[in-house]
């Protein structure tokens, strides 16, 4: 029994398997270089206190901590100064993470819902590493699931229990899917932080406003994933093919070489929209298959959308 209600285990489940400690900090460095380009001194907190930013440089006073006397300072006014900095606010990271039927789909080395799950776990690491706090808003599941934010073992648990559960039944999915999520994660984070959405970005209603709305505010970043044949179809003859968001039935020849080329050009078009919409959104997008040892391209993704970002 999935330990989240409306939830189920796919049938050929893998899991995101080992997720070594060295690439983990390697993402961490990558993430931090990417995010940190759209958070401009939005990170601070009122006051003064332990940091690496300069608040205020003032004469010395009885009771003040002699660690931060400033030499350079007395030097030129001969007088004892101290230096005041800007305490760092600890980030909160919200999750929008895809549970729809689609996303149990998978050819290659995993499901779609193996890697979502990976990349969920490592972000919440991440999150929490520098004493920040994870939150979570699942969609297109049967009904909506929120894990609020959350510091240390208990956001990581959090997590993890939500991963494992599984995705939606074929044709239970969330019609309100990514918008609706992004439309829960507006008022909920009031504070500047990170919002990381995790989808293959299949069977969505119009979320452009939403994300905009969310991106005003937020650094955002998207991971698309997805599976080799939903890019390019096998030449096996005639098969059935099944929507498992909406259960609609197509039979389709795939000895036929017209219907193969338009079934690659409509799949095409579809990411390539994809695309031009999170860079007018300027939205790093970072894509993932099935097919790839899913950390190592997550590492190789967040490399190429931050020399993008910085073109």
């Amino acid at each position: 029994m999935s330990p989240v209600a409306g939830l189920e285990q796919p049938a050929a489940r893998q899991g995101p398997g080992a997720i070594p400690r060295e690439l983990v900090d390697a993402v961490d460095v990558l993430m931090v270089r990417l995010v940190a380009a759209n958070l401009p001194g939005d990170r601070r907190s009122t006051g003064v206190g332990a940091g690496t930013e300069l608040a205020q440089l003032r004469p010395y006073e009885p009771g003040d901590d002699v660690r931060q006397l400033d030499p350079s300072a007395m030097a030129r006014t001969g007088q004892p100064h101290v230096r005041l900095h800007v305490p760092e606010r600890a980030m909160t990271t919200w999750i929008a993470l895809d549970l729809s039927p689609s996303m149990a789909f998978g050819t290659a080395l995993r499901l779609k819902s193996d890697v979502g799950a990976g990349i969920a776990l490592v972000l919440a690491r991440l999150a929490v590493r520098r004493a920040g706090r994870v939150g979570v808003v699942a969609f297109g599941a049967p009904a909506p699931i929120l894990l609020p934010p959350r510091g240390s073992r208990a956001g990581l648990a959090a997590v993890r229990e939500l991963v494992e559960a599984g995705v939606a039944p074929d044709g239970q999915g969330d019609p309100a899917g990514l918008a609706g999520a992004l439309e829960r994660i507006a008022p909920l984070a009031r504070r500047t932080g990170l919002v990381a959405i995790i989808s293959d970005f299949r069977g969505q209603v119009d979320w452009s406003g939403p994300l905009a709305s969310v991106r005003g505010r937020h650094t955002v970043v998207a991971f698309d994933v997805s599976d080799p044949h939903e890019a390019q179809l096998p030449r096996i003859g005639r098969v059935a093919l099944v929507d498992p968001e909406s259960g609609e039935r197509l039979v389709l020849d795939t000895s036929s070489r017209r219907v193969r080329r338009r079934f690659e050009a409509l799949e095409r078009d579809r990411r390539d929209a994809l695309a031009a919409e999170l860079s007018r959104l300027r939205v790093p997008h970072v894509r993932l298959d099935t097919a790839e040892e899913w950390l190592l391209a997550l590492a190789r993704g967040l490399e190429a959308a931050r020399v993008r970002e910085r073109r």
